[in-house]
């Protein structure tokens, strides 16, 4: 009997130790707003620094860093549109927020950034932001919170630079700047969906990318290698939205799997040749 009592509580012990290491799990990726390790997650490995998204985050951040490269800006432009995204709403699409504010950048349709079905959709918020963000002086080598709040005009005029650090990384590998350094992870992807690739791509990066059919999937070409690397981690970003499986770039090569975070394997190799695969051969 006294073995038996001892088994129990022991085992009671364990499992109540065990609840409380989840419980503190769950509730520091809560403070921290991260996904848990189990869940669908994107990470950017940049500069000695990780910042982990979830999927409609990445999506979203890929939109942004990819409209800075369809504008011919520099990364800086995309670490300062995602650190204000952060900031604003927590780079989420939001049909809701102070006032009238909504959307990516909380842009209010009464102070004429656009009617709500304009500043509802992340390709129209982002092209706005970023025309305004062009009009700042010196915005290239200003402070990143001076230049955010300079557009925004927010009534917390240093709430911006919290984010900063997470903003570069995710700029960094989004832009391609920083190569073989974006990865998602996404349990139950969508079906795949070449042509939705191809439609996401294309108004995201516009003619800075040629696009071409292929029987596996898509054949991206940039205009540079910097470029062709930030198709390949755009698309990674967008992987569970089309059912995207791998990605090849030169001797790189990335391939999806729901266990967990894909790495890039392979080497170095100057290319501007993306070649995309889904799950499913392509129709013609």
């Amino acid at each position: 009997m006294r073995l038996f009592k001892a088994v129990a509580l022991t085992l009671t012990a364990i499992i109540l130790a065990v609840a409380i290491v989840a419980g503190a799990v769950v509730l520091w990726s809560g403070y921290q707003k991260v996904p848990l390790p189990i869940e669908d997650r994107c990470e950017a490995n940049a500069g000695g620094r990780t910042t982990v998204v979830d999927p409609e985050q990445a999506r979203n951040a890929a939109v942004i860093a990819g409209m800075s490269i369809k504008r011919g800006l520099k990364p800086r432009a995309a670490s300062i549109a995602l650190a204000t995204a952060y900031q604003e709403s927590d780079i989420r699409n939001l049909d809701y927020g102070h006032a009238d504010s909504i959307g990516l950048f909380q842009q209010r349709p009464s102070k004429g950034w656009g009617t709500i079905e304009q500043i509802m959709d992340p390709w129209y918020a982002t092209r706005s932001f970023y025309r305004e963000m062009e009009r700042i002086k010196n915005w290239e080598t200003r402070d990143i919170n001076d230049v955010a709040q300079a557009v925004q005009r927010s009534g917390y005029p240093e709430a911006y630079r919290k984010h900063v650090d997470k903003a570069r990384t995710l700029a960094s590998a989004l832009t391609g700047e920083t190569p073989a350094s974006f990865s998602c992870v996404v349990g139950k992807p969508s079906a795949a969906d070449a042509a939705g690739m191809r439609t996401f791509l294309a108004k995201t990066l516009g003619d800075k990318v040629s696009i071409a059919t292929t029987d596996t999937g898509l054949k991206v070409t940039a205009r540079s290698t910097r470029d062709a690397w930030a198709v390949a981690q755009l698309a990674i970003a967008a992987s569970g939205d089309f059912g995207l499986s791998a990605v090849q770039l030169g001797g790189y090569s990335w391939t999806h799997t729901t266990s967990g975070l894909a790495t890039w394997v392979g080497s170095p190799t100057e290319s501007t040749e993306v070649n995309l695969t889904f799950t499913q051969a392509t129709p013609r």
